[in-house]
């Protein structure tokens, strides 16, 4: 009932923001940036939303001309706490972009260049102007938090092992509007399609065209993702799982981006590499939220 209202007040106060901008990407081949981008951008309920909550409440796109995603993004960013659901719930909150990093069991370092996401944050604050909450974060697929973020961040070497309760949260998280970003930092990939086919097991990853938005968003990248490691020598991939036509899980293999967001001393990128990894990294986190 709590959560009812709160969506209830948060609906009426701004979504007609959004009715007044009326904004649009800037590839017309994609679905049209619409409303989802409000709710994404404030903080979640701290529990599992019940399901359908999104679908049921869920308004009509906007389709015009457009603005760009970065002054979109700046616009929300600056929408002020007040009329934010969980403020009314906890008095305090912050619209600042973060970056949870997912922990999990089955012995890969999900816990590696814990600088990643830390400069992430900070590059796209520096690039775009954007409000962000760079400190380290992690997220526990087990426990409520994770439905107060957005996006979440998952990457490693080796194994990864999620339990009934974990592929469960993951599972509603991605339905009612979340998004996954994984990158595989070598080892991860038959592990990660594994715990995958747990939680979505009539779907499958598929390649992205590169003609696909995600490419070109905010930074150029007409042949796909950045090779910044070369691990197997084999051409970097970007996938993706869709769920009722949305991209709800981006995964880049045999690319690495995240490597070339650590410091600069841990893998000795060349500037250029670094600077091409937090650019793909940017374009999937703008991605995400205006999608």
């Amino acid at each position: 009932m709590k959560f009812s209202r709160a969506l209830t007040a948060f609906s009426a106060l701004q979504l007609p923001l959004m009715a007044a901008l009326r904004v649009s990407i800037r590839t017309p081949p994609e679905p049209m940036i619409h409303a989802r981008l409000q709710r994404k951008y404030q903080m979640w309920p701290q529990a599992p939303p019940p399901v359908g909550w999104r679908n049921a409440s869920r308004p009509a796109p906007h389709v015009a001309p457009g603005i760009p995603p970065v002054l979109l993004l700046s616009l929300l960013l600056a929408i002020p706490p007040w009329l934010s659901p969980a403020y009314a719930q906890s008095g305090k909150v912050s619209s600042a972009l973060s970056l949870p990093r997912v922990k999990y069991a089955g012995g890969g370092d999900w816990y590696n260049d814990p600088s990643a996401e830390v400069n992430l944050l900070t590059f796209m604050r520096e690039s775009m102007g954007l409000a962000v909450d760079a400190r380290p974060r992690i997220v526990d697929l087990a426990g409520d938090d994770l439905f107060s973020y957005p996006i979440v961040f998952l990457t490693g070497h080796g194994n990864i092992s999620l339990n009934e309760t974990e592929v469960r949260h993951l599972r509603t998280y991605l339905e009612e509007g979340g998004f996954l970003f994984a990158d595989d930092d070598y080892g991860m990939d038959a592990a990660f399609r594994r715990e995958l086919k747990k939680i979505f097991p009539d779907d499958r990853l598929a390649e992205l065209p590169f003609s696909h938005g995600i490419y070109s968003i905010q930074f150029p990248f007409p042949d796909g993702p950045p090779k910044t490691h070369q691990h197997d020598e084999k051409p970097p991939q970007g996938l993706g799982l869709f769920r009722n036509g949305r991209l709800v899980v981006f995964y880049a293999y045999e690319s690495n981006p995240s490597d070339g967001w650590a410091d600069p001393d841990v893998h000795n990128d060349p500037p250029e590499k670094r600077t091409e990894a937090l650019q793909f990294g940017t374009n999937v986190i703008v991605w995400a939220l205006t999608h």
